[in-house]
């Protein structure tokens, strides 16, 4: 597959199977990662991959989120949503949260290794859909939530900048369309003062 030809046609692929996924393709996947764009070479990813009941963690933080936004979550209705926060997890055979360690180094600059992470996590993206596989990067408010920082062990700051699911396609996504780049782009050709 061509690299524009990948970059077109790759989507967010929400429904995978439950076939499990070969070791080979996911660090294939994390390999790519590390090969994202970073300045001062700094290399500030980590990768947690979750397979099996290595989700279940996952899972249990994801309910202790949601709980506590709750008034009463012993009451049935909550705690049924809570279980079903437990199971997000297992909607693929393989999760990867991606996070940003950033050097401490003064010349470093912090958005930066957020960047370079966030690149990363493009890099693997484009790969697992080379591969064959169906992934998509999910993130949201309990992905930056301190719970997550405990869970993988991170310090006050690192930060979680998402989760990859990922597995074989069990759906077809629809075709991509994008703004096209003419209107989302302004040419400077001359001094602007």
């Amino acid at each position: 597959m061509q690299l524009l030809e990948a970059i077109h046609t790759r989507r967010s692929i929400g429904k995978v199977q439950d076939k499990p996924v070969e070791r080979e393709k996911i660090e294939q996947i994390l390999e790519a990662g590390t090969w994202a764009p970073n300045h001062h070479k700094t290399e500030p990813w980590k990768f947690f991959v979750m397979t099996g009941e290595g989700r279940r963690s996952l899972g249990r933080a994801l309910a202790d989120i949601a709980a506590e936004k709750m008034e009463d979550p012993s009451m049935p209705e909550n705690q049924e949503l809570l279980e079903r926060q437990k199971l997000l997890p297992f909607r693929a055979p393989v999760v990867i949260a991606a996070a940003a360690v950033p050097s401490s180094d003064p010349k470093v600059i912090h958005i930066e290794e957020i960047g370079a992470v966030n690149a990363a996590i493009q890099n693997m993206l484009l790969v697992a859909h080379s591969l064959g596989l169906g992934a998509v990067w999910r993130t949201g408010l309990p992905t930056y939530h301190p719970r997550m920082k405990e869970l993988f062990k991170l310090d006050e700051q690192d930060e979680v900048l998402g989760f990859i699911y990922l597995g074989y396609p069990d759906m077809t996504p629809k075709p991509g369309a994008r703004i096209p780049f003419e209107d989302k782009t302004v040419w400077i050709e001359e001094d602007q003062q």
